[in-house]
């Protein structure tokens, strides 16, 4: 998220003036802010019963024009409701990426780099954050320089949209459909076997193509077995399905509720208050802290596949949770040295990139069975966004009551706890394919 810098006041502006103006810009800030969160949530909740009807494929196409569409909007509103519509559809645009993107990736690619692939739109994530705080500091100074900053990503969304025209749909998505009876079993299965080959780069007709789609097929019928073709709506509440939600919930659950919505979004404040007492120096500080948040996001692209999930996830919330302690040793004792608020934004941000930022999603991506992947992780996605505002709503209200010392000390008591739920519950998903997963992992 990028912060957006109070707007320039003329110099002749009243004191009264000053703080009403002040005020009101805060809160358009706090609207803007509020519109994508709540269209993500609202695009969270409908896509749990289109994703399998609309496919991976359409829901990531109909994403990037939804993020072109807001984009522009927002970058030529002439007024706050407008401004607030393109929001929404932006909001709307992450809901549906949020949920198709790790989708698709974990469906398509080898096992043997799956957590590569999939940690790679974390990192792609965090460079459009970087590109956004690079804007955003050009543009400090100027009036109406935000306008630039959600413009620049209109044709980025054009660059998605063709993109994603370009590929198959998802072979597994095509045998999905296939055994819930939405058409002939024979013509999904060749369809699945021509887009397999076109990600495989194979030649059309190849054996091995053949051979990995009917494996997958005997795998999806199995699970089908004496059950209705398409289950019940809470189905993703029962036996497997549950665990998966637990341990995929969970993880996106801790992710928002040890403090990543407050300390990212208010690091504007944490910096200013560590002595960066200029908008245009805090925001050129994020900058920074954009690229190392880039620097670590690719150890964790780098190393997933060798070291695993559990080691990383391990590791890096046990640096979150020290973090927190030091930033709230900071509020409490060590006011005096502004560099630890800088040095534990630092290891908060490092520690969340090689954890919970992109090994959260690959574990959401590839735990759910097939036949419930879809709305597992629709409802994956809405606890993600839920408890992100729920977090960012009651940082204020939490930090007037306990004081920040104490509030960063409850998000770290909660990092300790996220600690022990990874070490008890998230099991190592390392090289194993997405049927392995289902049959020796949540059976």
């Amino acid at each position: 998220m990028t912060l957006v810098p109070p707007l320039a006041l003329p110099s002749h502006c009243s004191r009264p003036s000053l703080v009403a103006r002040l005020g009101s810009t805060f809160r358009l800030f706090s609207l803007a802010l509020c519109g994508s969160l709540y269209g993500a949530l609202l695009g969270s909740i409908l896509v749990y019963s289109i994703a399998d009807f609309l496919g991976r494929k359409r829901e990531l196409i109909i994403a990037a024009v939804l993020y072109a569409l807001g984009a522009l909007t927002t970058a030529y509103a002439p007024g706050l409701g407008v401004l607030l519509v393109g929001r929404l559809l932006y909001g709307l645009g992450i809901g549906l990426a949020m949920h198709g993107a790790p989708l698709y990736i974990a469906e398509t690619c080898p096992s043997q780099i799956r957590g590569t692939l999939i940690s790679l739109k974390e990192l792609f994530i965090v460079l459009g954050i970087l590109l956004g705080y690079f804007v955003g500091s050009f543009q400090i100074n100027a009036v109406g320089g935000w306008r630039y900053m959600y413009g620049l990503s209109a044709p980025l969304a054009l660059l998605m949209g063709i993109g994603m025209w370009s590929l198959p749909p998802s072979p597994r998505w095509l045998l999905l459909r296939a055994v819930q009876g939405k058409g002939s079993l024979q013509e999904y299965k060749e369809q699945a076997i021509s887009a397999l080959g076109k990600l495989r780069g194979r030649p059309p007709g190849d054996k091995l193509s053949e051979r990995q789609i009917q494996d997958t097929l005997v795998s999806l019928k199995s699970s089908y077995t004496d059950e209705k073709s398409e289950g019940s709506f809470l189905e993703v509440f029962q036996g497997p399905n549950l665990k998966a939600f637990i341990i995929g919930g969970g993880l996106v659950l801790f992710q928002q509720i040890t403090g990543q919505p407050s300390v990212l979004y208010y690091a504007g404040p944490i910096l200013q208050s560590a002595g960066f007492s200029a908008a245009a120096d805090a925001t050129r500080v994020s900058v920074v802290i954009g690229v190392f948040k880039l620097v670590m996001t690719w150890i964790a692209v780098a190393k997933v596949d060798d070291l695993g999930r559990r080691p990383l996830l391990i590791g890096g919330v046990c640096g979150i949770a020290l973090s927190l302690l030091l930033l709230s040793a900071y509020y409490k004792i060590l006011g005096g040295f502004p560099l630890v608020a800088v040095a534990s934004l630092l290891l908060y941000v490092g520690c969340y990139q090689i954890s919970f930022g992109p090994i959260s999603w690959l574990m959401v991506s590839e735990i759910f069975p097939l036949r419930t992947r879809g709305r597992g992780i629709s409802l994956a996605v809405l606890t993600n966004f839920g408890s992100n505002a729920i977090v960012t709503f009651a940082f204020s209200p939490l930090k007037e009551l306990l004081g920040a010392e104490n509030i960063f000390l409850l998000f770290a008591a909660i990092a300790f706890l996220a600690v022990l739920f990874i070490v008890r519950t998230v099991p190592e998903t390392k090289g194993l394919s997405l049927e392995e997963i289902e049959s020796k992992i949540l059976k």
